[in-house]
C-alpha cells in the first residue's frame, strides 16, 4: 500500500520515476536498492535464479500496472471497489509464489 498511497499523493514524482535511465545514472539510482529490497521481499519463497529475477519483474509489472491503471481512473466505474481487488491480487501473487517450487 506503501507505493500506491505515494503514487496517489505524488503522481508527477511517481511518473517521473518511471522513466528510462541510461546505464551509469540507473546504477548509481535508488533502482538498485529498490530491486535489492524486492529481492529480500522474496526470500520466503525460497526461489532459484532464474526464478527470482522473473519474480521481481512479475511483482513490478503487476504493483506499477495496477497503480497506472488506478490513477489513470480505470477502476472507478464499477464495483468492487480497488483496494478490494488490490487486495484480492496481492494475495494471488503470494498464492502463485508459494506454488512455485523452486529450480
Amino acid at each position: 500500500d506503501v507505493l500506491r498511497d505515494y503514487a496517489r499523493r505524488h503522481p508527477g514524482r511517481y511518473a517521473a520515476a518511471r522513466l528510462p535511465l541510461d546505464p551509469e545514472t540507473a546504477a548509481a539510482s535508488a533502482g538498485v536498492r529498490h530491486a535489492q529490497m524486492t529481492r529480500a521481499l522474496l526470500r520466503g519463497y525460497d526461489l532459484a535464479e532464474p526464478d527470482q529475477t522473473h519474480a521481481v519483474r512479475l511483482l513490478g509489472s503487476v504493483f506499477h500496472g495496477y497503480i497506472s491503471l488506478e490513477l489513470a481512473g480505470g477502476f472507478s466505474h464499477s464495483a468492487p471497489a480497488p483496494e478490494e481487488t488490490w487486495t484480492w491480487v496481492l494475495d494471488r501473487l503470494d498464492a502463485l509464489l508459494r506454488g512455485t517450487p523452486a529450480s
